[in-house]
């Protein structure tokens, strides 16, 4: 179960939607997730209408429709405990469950800021998503309290986050109007992944990949202290002024030096259209040909 939190407004359900379009279609949001078949998916909006708001959305992302359902609340809400939310996934054999925003389907009575009652709600979402092995993503807005640690900040219980085997941050970058950050506070499964970012446009979403920032920096409105994807792809246009070819691995000792991370240079290396050439077991990067 993954927890997915931010301020209003700041593109958690892009986020969201945007993740739900490409499984629908047997796709991966990032470079390092692979799919072999698309997979359906639950959808459960509280904030958005489905014919005017999620629909197009989803549409502009290129989903599968058919591939996402989502459950009818016409006559009766649904909450984090309800029956059909079961019923849902073994009829339609989802392998995602959202619920956006949690707020809205905690049901009648409940009260999320109980230590008690968070922990017995997400405990019975974590029972259906491990037997029938479908991850669940609860969307949640965070309160106001200006600079306090991520975890304290989701709305409601610190039971929520407790629960929760991975919580993505996703907020704003000082000084970058239209670009968002999506870094990973809490990761009980695997070793954190790297802060990754998305811009947003009147086209629509637009993933970036791996982005230097830190949860500390989004929260409390820090710019970056650099854009390291930059840094890398300026190291590389130097090098190229006065080389047509570098060997690999003195190119990645001078991002060392630098504190760019292998991954970054990998990734600028791949933006700027720079080829690797092998002589006598020796790796090159060929720099004369780099975009500029």
């Amino acid at each position: 179960m993954t927890i997915v939190q931010g301020d209003p407004g700041d593109g958690k359900t892009t986020f969201i939607l945007n993740i739900a379009a490409k499984l629908s279609m047997g796709e991966g949001l990032d470079g390092g997730m692979n799919f072999t078949e698309p997979l359906n998916v639950i959808y459960q909006s509280a904030e958005d209408g489905l014919a005017d708001t999620v629909k197009p959305r989803l549409e502009q992302a290129k989903a599968d429709c058919e591939k996402i359902s989502v459950i009818d609340e016409k006559i009766k809400s649904l909450s984090m405990i309800d029956e059909r939310l079961e019923e849902a996934v073994i009829k339609t054999g989802a392998k995602l469950l959202i619920l956006d925003p949690i707020q809205a389907y905690l049901g009648c009575g409940m009260d999320m800021n109980r230590a008690n009652e968070a922990r017995d709600m997400t405990k019975k979402l974590a029972a259906l998503a491990e037997k029938y092995q479908c991850a669940i993503v609860l969307v949640g807005h965070m309160n106001k309290a200006a600079g306090n640690k991520a975890a304290y900040r989701g709305m409601g219980s610190i039971d929520f986050f407790a629960v929760a085997r991975s919580v993505l941050l996703v907020g704003r970058i000082e000084g970058e109007e239209n670009i968002r950050a999506v870094v990973q506070i809490k990761n009980n499964l695997a070793a954190f992944g790297h802060p990754k970012a998305f811009a947003l446009s009147e086209d629509g979403f637009r993933w970036l990949g791996d982005y230097e920032i830190t949860a500390d920096e989004v929260l409390g409105g820090i710019a970056p202290k650099a854009n390291k994807m930059e840094q890398a792809k300026r190291l590389l246009r130097e090098l190229a002024e006065t080389n047509n070819a570098m060997q690999s691995n003195e190119i990645f000792n001078l991002a060392d030096e630098q504190g760019i991370s292998k991954r970054t240079l990998e990734n600028a290396k791949k933006e700027l259209g720079v080829r690797a050439k092998r002589i006598n077991n020796t790796w090159y990067w060929e720099l004369d040909k780099i975009r500029q």
